[in-house]
Order: structure tokens, then C-alpha cells, then sequence
């Protein structure tokens, strides 16, 4: 009988404290440097986080090793709600890129939900002569050897749509790697480097403002937003099939109590319907998910789809990291 009222007790005493959560700042890890595509989406989302939680929404960012450093903190971290894993793409990509991943994306995490979808616009610098889509493929099959192709990482969204955009114009470029986008779209500015493959939440701005040239979108539609409208997608301009979108998701450590996850999967899908978020997410090119994938269980299914969807690919192309 004394067993059975302790237990009960303990049991209501958690109950109060999954109750009240959160009562203190939560957490969002990036897995990237900050300013980049990944670090814009997170804090447009904790600026309206904070209003569903009631508390403030700090954004870290723990970038390195193509995201797995950020993804391996918070898969290490107390699974109390209070901190929290903000990636993209990377979280399917990784298991074919590392040998090593420190990790299981699909066991050492609680999936909350799906964020948004985000397209990737083929950009080049101001000075490259080409200034259309068949253009820059004649620049390209004259240049052959001589082309760098930034991007932000190994295991970035600029790396895998690099990768995949060599594939199918046949043609080996010299990959430049940066340690994020930033500093990757600055060199692309500067025309230290010819070409990207980016995020329209990284690239927009600088297409508007004429500082990059931009030759097409990834999707296999055309955008509807008005930096972004007038490109062909990289389907119609002959590479058939073509079709590569960024989207990101929240992750919690996995043990999560359900009652947290359940409390930060509402909060997210309220947070996603703010019309503010939505304007931002929208001017970035950015599609704010409304399906089913918001839920934990159908988003997770969504990214076992992603491993077997990637991991041909990046094993045909032969590049891992330890």
C-alpha cells in the first residue's frame, strides 16, 4: 500500500512538472553558422515561438562537420523539452555521408514536425558573361576544368545540390567548400568563386539586388515569388528530372516525455499559421508546410523516405567524411 502511494505521488509530482513546461528559456540548436539560410528560418520561427511557450526562444548555433556537431549535441542533451534541434535536409543526408556518424537520426531523436520547404536557385557571379539558362550551360561545356563551384560544407544544401547538379550536366567542377553559407556567398560576390547552388532564403536578396546572377530554380514548377518568378526551372532547361527542395524539421532528444513533445508540436504547428511567419518565410521563397508532415510520426516517415531518396546518390559520387 505504501509502495502504491509513493508511486501515484511521484507520479502526479511529474505530471505537475510536464504541466507547467516550459518554465524556463528553450533552447533551439542550428547546426550551422550563423546567417546563413538555416539560422534565418530558426529565428524567424523563435520570434514566434515565443509567443506559443511563453518564454524566450534562444537561438545557438553549433556549427561544423556539415551539421552533425549541433545534431550530436542535442541528441546527447537532457530530454526535458528545453533544448531542441533545428536541421534541414542533413538530417537524411548524413547516414550516407558519414561512416562515423555519432548519432542514429532515426532513434536518438523525437521528431516534433516539419517547418517548411524550401526551393535552391542556380546563381554565378556578376561578372560571369553568361546571362541565361543556355548560356551558362555553352559557358560551362567551354570552360570544362576551370569552374569553381562554392558551397557551404560537406553534407550543406549547396553541397548536395552541387553534387547533384554536376551529375547531370556531366561535368567535374572544383568544389570550394566554406565553413557556412555566409562566407561562401561573399566569396561569390566578391567573383572569387563562378557558381552556387543555394537556398532562396540565401539568395533572394542578393537576386533582387542584382549582386548575383541567378539561371534557375531546383523545383520542378516555377516560383511564384517576384524575385524569383521570371526563372526556369532546371527540368525545363534540359536537365530532365531535376527536382531538389531544402526543407527543414524540429527534433528533441530522444526519451522527450511525450507530454513535452506533444506541448512543443502544438506550439509549432500554431507558430507556423502566424501570418507574420508565414510573410517572411514566403519573401524568402520559402513554402511553410500545412500537411500532415507537421506531426512527429508522418514527418519521420517522410525522412526514412529521404535516406533511401539520397543515399545512392552520394554513394555514387564517392564522397564521404570520416
Amino acid at each position: 500500500m505504501k509502495q502504491v502511494l509513493i508511486t501515484s505521488l511521484l507520479a502526479a509530482v511529474a505530471g505537475a512538472a510536464l504541466a507547467e513546461y516550459p518554465e524556463k528559456p528553450v533552447t533551439i540548436v542550428v547546426p550551422f553558422a550563423a546567417g546563413g539560410p538555416t539560422d534565418k528560418v530558426a529565428r524567424d520561427l523563435g520570434d514566434v515561438l515565443r509567443k506559443q511557450l511563453n518564454q524566450p526562444v534562444i537561438i545557438e548555433n553549433v556549427g561544423g562537420a556539415g551539421g552533425t556537431l549541433g545534431a550530436a549535441k542535442v541528441a546527447k542533451a537532457a530530454p526535458d523539452g528545453y533544448t531542441v534541434l533545428l536541421h534541414h535536409i542533413g538530417m537524411a543526408t548524413s547516414p550516407a555521408l558519414y561512416r562515423k556518424l555519432p548519432y542514429d537520426t532515426l532513434n536518438d531523436f523525437e521528431y516534433v514536425g516539419m517547418v517548411n520547404e524550401v526551393p535552391m536557385t542556380l546563381v554565378g557571379r556578376s561578372t560571369l558573361p553568361a546571362n541565361t539558362m543556355p548560356e551558362l550551360m555553352k559557358w560551362i561545356d567551354a570552360n570544362k576544368g576551370k569552374i569553381n563551384l562554392a558551397n557551404a560544407g560537406l553534407g550543406a544544401a549547396s553541397h548536395l545540390c552541387g553534387l547533384l547538379f554536376q551529375q547531370a550536366v556531366k561535368v567535374d567542377m572544383t568544389t570550394v567548400p566554406y565553413k557556412g553559407t555566409a562566407p561562401a556567398m561573399t566569396d561569390l560576390l566578391g567573383g572569387q568563386v563562378d557558381l552556387m547552388c543555394d537556398q532562396t532564403t540565401n539568395t533572394t536578396q542578393q537576386i533582387e539586388g542584382g549582386k548575383i546572377k541567378a539561371y534557375a530554380v531546383t523545383t520542378p514548377k516555377r516560383l511564384t515569388s517576384p524575385a524569383l518568378a521570371k526563372l526556369p526551372t532546371l527540368d525545363e532547361s534540359g536537365l530532365k528530372g531535376f527536382n531538389v527542395s531544402i526543407w527543414h524539421g524540429m527534433y528533441a532528444p530522444k526519451a522527450t516525455p511525450k507530454a513535452v513533445v506533444d506541448k512543443l508540436n502544438a506550439a509549432l504547428r500554431t507558430a507556423m499559421k502566424d501570418p507574420e511567419f508565414i510573410k517572411r518565410q514566403e519573401a524568402l521563397g520559402a513554402v511553410v508546410v500545412t500537411d500532415a508532415r507537421t506531426g512527429g510520426a508522418e514527418h519521420k516517415k517522410f525522412v526514412e523516405a529521404e535516406i533511401a531518396k539520397w543515399g545512392p546518390a552520394i554513394k555514387a559520387a564517392g564522397q564521404y567524411a570520416d
